[in-house]
């Protein structure tokens, strides 16, 4: 009996959904009363490009290991529970993709990193739509490459950094990209160690002990469009060369060492379009060159820029500085730094040719910054007259502070 092309693309759709094999692939449907009531398992059972789709429930397991390329597909977020036995999730495969799981109870430990997901020395990788809590490291990749962690919400509840772990870390992995993902409540919320070509796009992370993003020894990477809110600093970008730094935004992060972002001993890089708004500090430079900070606004903090160390050949072009305490702060008479169409709200200049910028140069550096710097408890002075006499004849005839760091072509309108 002949068989109509529509009756056997039903029988062949009918199959798939049962789970039946079709081709190479099956698809194994995992929940507490089905044949199938363990992911681990499962796991073990299934071959290679398999399908797992684990239905709601609680599933009390840990140390589920994922050894072969396998799509495992959570529907309507079921509970992944650890019970604080170790890490959860281990991904040792390439090819493996993990979605729409909720993970729970990570084991805490002194002498390991235990993650909610640990991803080893693996390529094209996908760690999307997950919800992790109560968790020690959230999402952990280890010498792994081309993968993608995408709209994952990572809640932390850490109270000391010797025993919390970060939200999302990489170490010796490339070429990954970290999106759109909410990191809040752990160490570090995003750390990045001996890893390049990343690009980290669209996130939130807030609230964390120490950073919301944390470089270190890590090239060619951009970070753009992302929100650093009320954590301990904002972002440290340290030992690390050719970082892209865009459309940011810095907000919040207060405190006796905090910053937007400090830079340390970086080259070669383009700080563009960010806003620095409400930090203790914007930016804390220390031996970092060759940079370009362009069209950034600085607007209501403490300290817009802190210079300290040597710092060369940079260039500040189109910023806006608006209502900080203090612009620039400088520890050295020394300056091969440029500083050129800025608009800076401290200035009082005049525009007599209307070209838009002003006709007198403007020196961002305060006196009283410079004493700040070297006696730190003369901040309660800020808004004395003395502090305001002491710093208009420090602008007139320059002693401490550099001669040749000034502002040619200030800008008289706020750059839009």
């Amino acid at each position: 009996m002949k068989l109509g092309f529509q009756h056997i693309k039903n029988i062949i759709g009918i199959a798939f959904l049962m789970g039946f094999q079709i081709g190479s692939a099956n698809i194994w449907t995992v929940c507490g009363t089905c044949e199938n009531s363990s992911i681990k398992e499962t796991i073990l059972r299934a071959a290679p490009h398999d399908t797992l789709l684990i239905k709601k429930g609680t599933y009390k397991e840990f140390e589920l290991l994922v050894d072969k390329p396998l799509v495992i597909k959570g529907i309507g977020y079921p509970i992944v529970d650890g019970e604080r036995k170790g890490e959860i999730f281990r991904v040792t495969s390439d090819n493996v993709t993990l979605d729409g799981l909720f993970l729970i109870n990570v084991g805490v430990s002194y002498t390991k990193d235990n993650a909610a997901i640990r991803v080893v020395q693996s390529k094209n990788f996908r760690i999307q739509n997950m919800v992790l809590e109560q968790l020690f490291f959230g999402i952990y990749l280890e010498k792994s490459s081309h993968g993608k962690v995408y709209h994952n919400r990572i809640i932390g509840n850490a109270v000391d950094e010797y025993n919390s772990g970060n939200g999302i870390q990489l170490w010796y992995s490339s070429d990954v990209e970290v999106a759109k993902n909410h990191v809040q409540g752990t160490r570090d919320g995003i750390y990045l160690e001996f890893s390049d070509r990343i690009t980290i796009t669209d996130n939130v992370s807030m609230d964390n002990l120490r950073y919301g993003l944390h470089f270190m020894f890590s090239n060619h990477d951009i970070y753009s469009n992302n929100t650093f809110e009320n954590n301990g600093a904002g972002v440290a970008v340290m030992f690390s060369k050719f970082i892209t730094m865009k459309d940011n935004t810095f907000r919040k992060n207060w405190g006796t060492a905090a910053y937007g972002m400090l830079l340390k001993e970086i080259n070669d890089a383009e700080i563009s379009g960010n806003t620095f708004e409400e930090n203790t500090i914007g930016i804390n430079i220390e031996g970092s060159n060759r940079i370009k900070y362009l069209n950034n606004d600085f607007i209501n903090n403490g300290w817009a820029i802190r210079v300290i160390g040597a710092c060369y050949t940079n260039s500040f072009k189109g910023n806006n500085f608006m209502y900080n305490s203090f612009d620039i702060s400088y520890n050295s008479k020394l300056n091969d730094n440029v500083f050129e169409g800025n608009f800076w709200s401290s200035y009082t200049g005049y525009d007599l040719d209307k070209d838009g910028f002003g006709d007198v140069p403007y020196r961002p550096v305060k006196l009283f910054s410079y004493v700040v710097n070297r006696t730190p408890e003369t901040i309660v002075l800020l808004r004395s007259l003395f502090m305001d006499i002491i710093d208009f004849s420090e602008r007139v005839s320059p002693v401490f502070t550099p001669d040749n760091l000034k502002d040619a072509q200030p800008l008289m309108k706020i750059r839009s």
